[in-house]
């Protein structure tokens, strides 16, 4: 990375800070934080009501985060749309925008790469490259809004990465992405994703903030979890509900637990049982997530009457559940997926664009 100061990394007053150091007035930070993070300009040479000498010290002095569009594949089932984006190091992070009647929905990665290692997931194949900044998170969601040309509403950190193994510039990222001055995205349209690191989801609960904390669960025993996430080894399913009680009592926001649904493994009636038992105690929504293939993994998705039982199983004992409506099962819908094809072959597939014919800033015809 560059050493220069990631300047869209920088809050109010830090921006104030820094330009103050320059010389120049506080009214200037205003104008150029509403430039990075309301009018979303992609560089310093959009700001065209600061000089064009201020601009060029800018350019010398810091690092300005522009992701660049590299692939996107479009859902000819339901619209959704799946971002590749290069960074400035030449890496690629993946993200997903989801069309709801309740909104635009985006889910960003947090990390490039990803060491947890959870057996049903694509993300964590290659292990962790590096970490995002929170600048790099947030121009995900800048990317994307200048694309398609429609405002988010809710934004998701459950792409590639663990959030909480970046917990730092999560933190940061979630102060700019909700501030009033910024996109002011309300905390209540946010949820965090966490394969329960749970040190840091005490001190996120200690934060108060007023986002959904979504906990990937995936199994009702600690034996049972082991296997399909090493995490496990290090915090127990007891530790995981104590934390998730304690999230609840510090910010008054019910838990989601998500539970991916692996057929043969995790889907069986007593798994439904003990899953109910575990969520009845704590303010909880459960999220069923029939698992998306992965070609390296040999788990499958369970049959939709398994599913179908499952559910019914958890609301006999009056548990507030829903099944993941699958959103772009025909673009590489697993997390991770289209990274890594990219990665390995380069090669989008037959719905991939390249940069070239997104252009900046408009929308790109299906073929």
């Amino acid at each position: 990375m560059d050493s220069k100061k990631d300047i869209k990394s920088l809050n109010l007053e830090e921006l104030k800070t820094e330009l103050e150091s320059m010389g120049e007035k506080a009214f200037r930070a205003k104008q150029m934080y509403e430039w990075m993070h309301v009018k979303l300009a992609r560089s310093f040479d959009e700001m065209t009501n600061l000089s064009a000498k201020f601009r060029e010290q800018c350019k010398e002095k810091y690092e300005y985060t522009c992701v660049k569009p590299v692939r996107i594949q479009e859902s000819k089932i339901d619209g959704t749309k799946k971002f590749l984006f290069e960074l400035s190091d030449g890496n690629v992070v993946e993200s997903v925008w989801m069309q709801y009647k309740h909104g635009n929905s985006v889910c960003i990665s947090s990390q490039v790469g990803c060491r947890m290692g959870c057996r049903f997931c694509a993300s964590t194949l290659d292990g962790l490259e590096r970490n995002l900044t929170p600048s790099e998170m947030l121009d995900q969601i800048y990317a994307i809004t200048r694309l398609t040309q429609e405002r988010v509403s809710n934004v998701v950190v459950m792409g590639t990465g663990e959030p909480m193994d970046n917990y730092d510039n999560i933190l940061k990222f979630l102060h700019l992405l909700t501030d009033e001055n910024g996109l002011n995205i309300s905390q209540r349209n946010v949820t965090v994703s966490t394969c329960g690191i749970v040190p840091r989801m005490r001190q996120l609960a200690d934060e108060k903030l007023q986002i959904t904390l979504a906990l990937s669960l995936h199994a009702t025993t600690d034996e049972k979890r082991r296997k399909l996430m090493p995490i496990a080894n290090r915090y127990s399913i007891k530790e995981l509900m104590e934390v998730c009680r304690y999230y609840f009592e510090q910010t008054g926001r019910r838990i989601t637990f998500e539970y991916s649904l692996v057929g043969g493994v995790n889907d069986h009636p007593e798994d439904a049982r003990r899953l109910a038992a575990l969520a009845k105690p704590i303010h909880s929504h459960i999220n069923l997530i029939p698992v998306n293939p992965v070609t390296e993994r040999s788990f499958v998705q369970p049959k939709k009457e398994v599913i179908g039982n499952f559910k019914k199983e958890l609301e006999k004992y009056g548990i507030n559940v829903t099944i993941r409506r699958e959103m772009g099962r025909d673009i590489d819908g697993a997390c991770g997926q289209l990274r890594r094809r990219y990665l390995k072959s380069g090669e989008p597939g037959e719905e991939g664009a390249d940069a070239e014919s997104l252009g900046h800033e408009g929308h790109r015809e299906m073929p």
